[in-house]
């Protein structure tokens, strides 16, 4: 079984410990902002993920390397929005989009519960970033992203306390925070599977 027929595999299983959570700060009782993203993987013989960088005057995560995605539209449902936000972010068309299913929800530190939407994606199409929202997008080997000698384990100074994340550094790109936690999520459901 291929890295990719494993990946699709394990969205089937149960969740188990041993998964990051989110970056829910301490004290904070809401259960976020329903979002999603699109974790759109490439049909191809050594499959890889598609990744937006995020233009340097957005409020949020300006200039920071994501998955495309965004907040839920009301009454709108993970799937939709994820495929939603992929068109209007990058130009893919949803109805090129082999949806797998779901994996683990994580908790942002900007109060967003963000569900990551799997899916396949064909290979080498022709993607437009929106203007006013992404400066660029790229794709990364899935076999790199998912490697945990490449998910490296980081600490910061944030708001008074020592944080953790992790990290993945690919081709001078940075890939960190809920992006790169929600590879290692990943990378723990292949584990299992």
């Amino acid at each position: 079984m291929t890295l990719a027929e494993r990946l699709r595999a394990s969205l089937a299983l149960e969740s188990r410990e041993g998964l990051l959570p989110g970056d829910l700060m301490e004290g904070a009782t809401d259960v976020g902002k329903e979002a999603a993203v699109l974790v759109a993987i490439t049909d191809r013989d050594e499959p890889g993920v598609i990744f937006t960088v995020r233009r340097e005057h957005l409020r949020t995560h300006a200039g920071q390397v994501s998955f495309p995605g965004g907040r839920c539209d009301p009454g709108e449902g993970a799937v939709e929005a994820a495929l939603r936000e992929a068109d209007e972010e990058i130009g893919l068309p949803q109805s090129v989009v082999d949806v797998w299913g779901m994996a683990d929800r994580y908790r942002t530190i900007t109060g967003y519960c963000v569900t990551p939407v799997l899916g396949l994606v064909p290979a080498d199409l022709a993607l437009a970033p929106h203007e006013h929202e992404v400066a660029d997008w790229f794709e990364a080997p899935l076999s790199f992203v998912l490697d945990p000698a490449n998910q490296q384990l980081m600490s910061a100074e944030f708001q008074g306390r020592t944080r953790h994340y992790y990290e993945i550094n690919w081709q001078g790109r940075r890939i960190w925070g809920a992006t790169a936690a929600m590879l290692v999520n990943l990378k723990r459901r292949l584990e299992w599977a």
